[in-house]
């Protein structure tokens, strides 16, 4: 069959079922839509859960090592035989009869491991985009035998248990006589060759481990947790195997002023109490430099004026957010005999030497919320 599951999951060909169940893991996590949007993963994705299905069940991992489809329909011949069946004629012949058609030796070429890497920024990168010089500890290929494995002037043998067919087969009894069955050739690994004489420099492998560094460019309006996917900058694979994607997680250092929520900034500011009656202006420093911010007479703690277009870049769209600036009055909390005195003619100017206290509309009193409760039962 043209598709090969053993190394869609990357396991061998007796690979137990945990060993399978883990691999499975290790990839989804990789390779789930909700992580890699890109469709090309996308389409990896719905291979290795294929691959999966399949050798996770007893059943359909035999019918797949006996070479059969194991999501193939019996078609109207009926009993899985003939044109469409689920088990093709000619293969069940050779799987009972002799003659059982090899697979042929697996490629020691194998993709290699995707990598993550922690990237701390702070508000201003995440807010219009940046680039960065990565260094990273990864296996790349070997220089010495050009990602072969192999010492320079040697090349793989043709594994002489095998003959270089990467599988060896046997004849077992069973009820419907004589079956022969194929399994991984143990000499070679299913390779169909050996490697006699393992490069010094990589012994075998094909690769070697080494730092480089990687030039990232950081779209503006990126967010604490988001991953960006670097297609082909992660581990190269064994035996000159294919590299696998690198994922950058963003982590977004806290800003001493300004609070993110999605791409609108927050931050709070302090006036005091005549400052906040009268009315003035405050210097305001934003993500753009210092800009002059009204505060209108009469404005009460808590209020919010918002600067539209203060904030941080919409990711992958034109525009920014809002910045919004929280109003907290000071209330003194030492006067002198003059301020006192000030503020006491104030009070008697605007009747409040004894102010009756109201509950502020929307408000009601404890006694008010315990009778209703009352009242409700």
């Amino acid at each position: 069959m043209a598709n090969d599951y053993y190394a869609t999951l990357g396991v061998r060909r007796d690979a137990s079922a945990d060993e399978v169940k883990k691999a499975y893991r290790r990839l989804a996590r990789e390779l789930h839509p909700d992580v890699n949007p890109d469709p090309a993963t996308q389409e990896k994705f719905k291979e290795v859960t294929q691959a999966y299905e399949v050798l996770s069940d007893p059943q359909k991992r035999e019918m797949y090592d006996m070479g059969a489809d194991p999501f193939a329909r019996a078609g109207a011949g009926g009993a899985g035989f003939g044109g469409g069946a689920g088990f093709p004629f000619s293969d069940i012949m050779d799987a009972f009869f002799g003659s059982a058609s090899a697979r042929g030796p697996r490629s020691r070429a194998r993709r290699g491991r995707n990598a993550t890497l922690r990237v701390e920024l702070d508000l201003t990168e995440t807010a219009f985009g940046t680039t960065r010089e990565l260094t990273i500890d990864t296996a790349v290929a070997c220089t010495h035998c050009q990602g072969e494995g192999t010492a320079p002037g040697t090349h793989p043998d043709t594994c002489d248990t095998c003959q270089g067919r990467g599988e060896v087969q046997q004849v077992q009894r069973s009820f419907l006589g004589q079956v022969m069955t194929a399994r991984p050739c143990p000499q070679c690994g299913g390779f169909g060759s050996v490697i006699r004489h393992p490069c010094p420099e990589c012994s075998g492998d094909g690769r070697v481990r080494t730092r480089r560094t990687v030039k990232v460019k950081i779209p503006a309006g990126v967010e604490n947790g988001i991953h960006i996917q670097l297609a082909g900058e992660g581990e190269v694979g064994s035996g000159g195997g294919p590299a696998g994607d690198l994922f950058l997680e963003i982590v977004e250092k806290p800003h001493p002023i300004f609070e993110r929520e999605g791409d609108d900034l927050h931050c709070t500011v302090e006036i005091p109490m005549t400052a906040a009656a009268l009315g003035t202006s405050v210097t305001i420093e934003t993500l753009d430099g210092p800009e002059e911010v009204d505060i209108k007479p009469g404005t009460q703690s808590g209020q919010v004026t918002t600067l539209y277009g203060r904030g941080v870049r919409h990711l992958n769209e034109s525009g920014r957010g809002d910045l919004n600036i929280h109003v907290r009055v000071e209330t003194p909390s030492r006067l002198d005999e003059e301020q006192e005195e000030l503020l006491r003619r104030l009070a008697v100017l605007r009747g409040e030497e004894r102010p009756p206290g109201r509950f502020a509309p929307g408000q009601r009193g404890v006694f008010s919320r315990l009778r209703d409760a009352f009242n409700q039962h």
